[in-house]
């Protein structure tokens, strides 16, 4: 042995390693129970079938948010209890304080923020449609006098419905705006982009394609405020009110997977670009500053 080096035995080497692993184990339980869910060290998450964000496929939580909530979860040391219900259940079960918090692809609202609370956004989404037949829509002033759909609940219902001489269509789901673009009822539906994305490859007979929205300027906007929901958005997980803790744990981890490359793997793997996806447009920090968020709060991007 040289000198100066301590021997430690097989015995109390292991010793040492499960002690090392049980207050590892501890801590995270701890943890868990400190945080405001219904049941100690249980998630219950409300979603809708809302393929690639979420879906249950043979009892398991899929999709591109219901992986962000998982990795989140398991930092947090929850279990997660998934129960399904529709886009307007979703929030009213969070509101209601029935769930501890519900995900898939939900826009931040200054309406919404007041009755729940949202987390960091775990990406952005840009403003995407679905489009029927071969017409173009490069801006919001092409969209006048045009059939517009969207689904009941989501932030393009108040948008399309200040569109001038448009008829604005809501939805119970997204299949069914994707039924009335293929049948040539709808002529745009707003949609979440990964969405359309994904509709469209599993469906290529429906016959709609993908397109973009040129942003409103600052003038329409003051002209018509709920263009905002035409610009590029932040999204969120959603929590009631009496969870703080809970949700500032999730936005923590939620920012950590900016930094360790984990959501643009996610973001990657759903058909997404993490350069759209993952770096904020220049609006947000004022959107949420003194709002929900502090006065010097900076939106988490994957941009240096």
């Amino acid at each position: 042995m040289e000198k100066g080096v301590l021997s430690r035995s097989p015995l109390k080497v292991g010793i040492a390693a499960l002690l090392g692993v049980g207050i590892g184990l501890v801590a995270t339980v701890a943890r868990a129970d400190g945080l405001e869910t219904l049941k100690p060290g249980v998630l219950q998450v409300t979603i809708e079938p809302y393929m690639p964000y979420t879906a249950m496929k043979d009892d398991k939580l899929v999709g591109l948010d219901s992986g962000i909530l998982a990795a989140v979860a398991d930092k947090l040391g929850l279990k997660m209890d998934v129960s399904v219900t529709d886009f307007p259940g979703m929030l009213a079960s969070v509101q209601s304080r029935r769930a501890d918090i519900t995900i898939g692809g939900i826009a931040w609202s200054d309406a919404r923020q007041k009755v729940g609370l949202f987390t960091d956004p775990p990406y952005y989404s840009p403003p995407a449609m679905a489009v029927q037949g071969t017409a173009d829509y490069p801006d919001v002033k092409s969209l006048e006098g045009k059939d517009l759909g969207t689904v009941t609940g989501y932030v393009w219902a108040k948008s399309i419905a200040q569109v001038p001489n448009a008829t604005p269509h809501t939805y119970p789901s997204a299949d069914s705006v994707f039924q009335d673009l293929s049948s040539g009822r709808l002529d745009v539906g707003f949609l979440d982009p990964l969405l359309i994305i994904y509709q469209q490859k599993e469906r290529p007979d429906m016959k709609f394609r993908v397109a973009y929205l040129a942003p409103p300027t600052a003038d329409q906007v003051k002209a018509h405020p709920d263009y905002q929901y035409f610009q590029p958005y932040m999204t969120g997980f959603y929590l009631p009110k009496e969870a703080p803790k809970l949700a500032k744990a999730v936005s923590d981890q939620i920012d950590a997977m900016y930094k360790d490359g984990s959501l643009a793997a996610l973001v990657t793997k759903w058909g997404g670009d993490p350069k759209q996806f993952l770096v904020p447009s220049p609006e947000m920090a004022a959107q949420r500053r003194g709002v929900d968020r502090r006065a010097d709060w900076s939106p988490p991007s994957i941009a240096p």
